[in-house]
């Protein structure tokens, strides 16, 4: 979960290092550190903390470098300390090495290069890749060589930037498991984690896949397999533009995210329907269209708040499309041998396109028959790349780390895969999903509705920042937003949050009621609306303060409530879009008022590319 930026071109390296480093330091940021060739020399600064303590080490200095490459970490192994940051060197400091990924045979490497004579200074599993390459430097002056012959010892996963002083004019990279997108502009050459870090210097990219090597030059690009067989790739031209990705005036990023959720669901839906006769266009089932009526299984694999999309989304296919769907973790999905075969459709949901759990389950499932949809916010991620069918989100770069608006898009992409799953399968008539589009339609409308009366869930925060511990409950399709308004909670404001089924509460959480306990329901009116309501009264009855989310709020039944907050109506289908934004604003004012570092919250990094 790393991020790594490395430049070979005409400008002087370290603002350009700087500028990448902060595009990905959403990626980790335990610690940084550069590596520029200066003068026929490497040096080296690196430093504990974020970036702005290295931009302080830096400050003052002069450097007239243009090739260099730069890290902004996560810590695995090691404690994050300047002696832990990246780069890393081999014994001469002649090499230096980024890395982003875990070598899962660190320890047996490290033992039999210490008996060989290397020399240790850190606690990281990234240095053991520095000191095979010097090893290898003994017996070839040719770099990318000795990169291959190195990474031909290596157990684990890799994004990696390579610079040499005896070849100062070149850098190395390869990968096998993080990913990693190499720039190509006037001129100047790129390597990054992540399109932020090069789109002010291009939008020309190539994706790097598994077990390829790339060299940096002057000259060019040239992209091999660690084999040493030539890869041609085609050029991908990116559409987000640097502005995307700033603040545009807002405190955080997290908050400009928030508030772009009407345009994001905008843009996801736009152009892949027909109101007449309720027609649905969706690129990613293309390929996929002779198998969707033969299907009789759908397994939706994800992480974190994916995962919680995944929920809803089973909800939305079972209902509309008559499909039964499992929805499992990525962490665990290959662990418990799982049943799959050609007749199983396997979705799974990223972000980034890069969550390497949710990676190598689909991997499994391809093993063994399933076809493999990806519902996606990046173009070109490895997820993307090894599905049969993509169904893009049209997010934009999303920086906080706290997931928002990539949440809701993935709704809405999800809401239009029932629908057309449904429709090719026979359950829905074309005036019936007219209808249904309809009500989508005006969902980003609504939503904006939410968002102009924010001040109400302001006072909220300014009356409960102070909890200890907060409980979510919901409902059928609206049971996985309490669940993720819970994570969002404790993502960024460090406070206990459990998110449950509102009828489970007597099973267990009621045992932790009282009279300084938030209790959140989401109570809009649908099937499950009386059993809320009981729920609430038990409550109540308790002391718990009641918070509820509700498009009835002129109903004697919630006259129990301590907090009413209004919502637009609309199916319940789509409630579950609407009823987390006020969640998501309740967690943003709460960790705000907390003095909690809203878009970088301690231990998390935005896309986590490590098991």
């Amino acid at each position: 979960m790393c991020g790594i930026v490395g430049y070979v071109g005409h400008k002087k390296v370290v603002p350009v290092l700087l500028e990448g480093l902060k595009r990905l330091e959403y990626r980790g940021y335990d610690s940084a550190g550069l590596a520029i060739l200066q003068q026929d020399r490497i040096v080296v600064h690196r430093s504990a903390g974020k970036l702005k303590e290295l931009e302080n080490v830096l400050w003052g200095r002069d450097f007239s470098g243009e090739v260099g490459l730069g890290h902004t970490r996560w810590a695995t192994h090691g404690r994050p300390t300047e002696n832990n940051a990246h780069p890393h060197s081999d014994c001469t400091g002649d090499l230096v090495v980024v890395h982003n990924g875990i070598i899962e045979n660190y320890l047996a490497l490290k033992d039999k290069l210490q008996r060989e004579g290397h020399h240790f200074r850190s606690d990281t599993d990234t240095e053991v890749i520095a000191h095979l390459i010097e090893a290898q430097l003994r017996e070839t002056t040719d770099l990318e060589l000795a990169v291959r012959r190195a990474l031909a010892d290596v157990v684990g996963t890799y994004a990696l930037g390579i610079l040499w002083r005896g070849d100062p004019h070149r850098l190395v990279a390869a990968r096998n498991g993080s990913p990693l997108v190499v720039g190509l502009g006037d001129g100047e050459f790129l390597i990054a984690s992540d399109l932020p870090a090069i789109l002010s210097h291009t939008r020309d990219v190539l994706f790097l896949d598994d077990e390829e090597v790339v060299v940096l030059s002057h000259d060019g690009v040239n992209i091999t397999t660690l084999a040493g067989e030539p890869v041609h790739k085609k050029i991908e031209k990116i559409l987000w533009t640097p502005l995307m990705a700033e603040k545009s005036g807002y405190k955080h990023f997290m908050l400009k995210e928030i508030y772009e959720q009407p345009r994001a669901i905008r843009d996801t839906i736009r152009g892949r329907f027909s109101l007449d006769g309720g027609q649905l266009y969706l690129e990613g089932l293309d390929v996929l269209q002779n198998r969707l009526t033969t299907i009789d299984r759908i397994v939706i694999v994800a992480c974190g708040t994916s995962w919680h999309a995944g929920l809803v989304g089973k909800f939305l296919i079972e209902d509309l499309a008559r499909i039964p769907v499992e929805v499992d973790y990525g962490s665990e999905f290959r662990y418990r041998n799982p049943i799959l075969n050609e007749r199983t459709l396997i979705i799974t949901i990223s972000q980034s396109g890069e969550t390497l759990d949710t990676l190598v389950s689909l991997r499994e499932a391809r093993r063994l028959g399933c076809k493999a949809l990806t519902i996606c916010n990046v173009v070109g991620s490895t997820l993307s790349r090894e599905s049969d069918g993509v169904l893009y989100t049209h997010a934009g770069p999303e920086i906080g780390v706290a997931s928002t608006k990539a949440f809701t898009t993935q709704l809405s992409a999800l809401y239009l895969l029932a629908l057309a799953l449904s429709r090719a399968r026979g359950h829905l008539d074309g005036a019936t999903t007219q209808e249904l589009l309809s009500e989508l339609i005006r969902l980003p409308q609504q939503m904006e509705q939410i968002l102009s009366s924010g001040s109400a869930i302001d006072e909220l925060a300014t009356r409960f920042h102070a909890a200890s511990s907060v409980l979510y409950l919901g409902r059928g399709i609206n049971y996985p937003i309490a669940l993720e308004g819970a994570l969002k909670l404790k993502e960024i404001s460090y406070i206990h949050a459990e998110g449950y089924p509102a009828g489970e509460m007597k099973h267990g959480p009621i045992a932790l009621i009282t009279e300084e306990m938030p209790v959140v329901f989401l109570a809009p009116r649908d099937k499950t609306f009386e059993k809320i309501v009981s729920n609430i009264a038990e409550v109540k009855t308790r002391n718990g303060i009641v918070i509820a989310l509700s498009d009835e709020t002129d109903s004697p039944l919630l006259t129990k409530s301590d907090h009413l907050v209004g919502i637009p109506h609309t199916s319940p289908h789509l409630m579950p879009l609407l009823l987390v934004v006020p969640l998501q604003l309740l967690a943003y004012h709460i960790a705000v008022r907390n003095g909690c570092d809203v878009d970088q919250p301690r231990n998390l990094a935005k896309s986590v590319t490590v098991e």
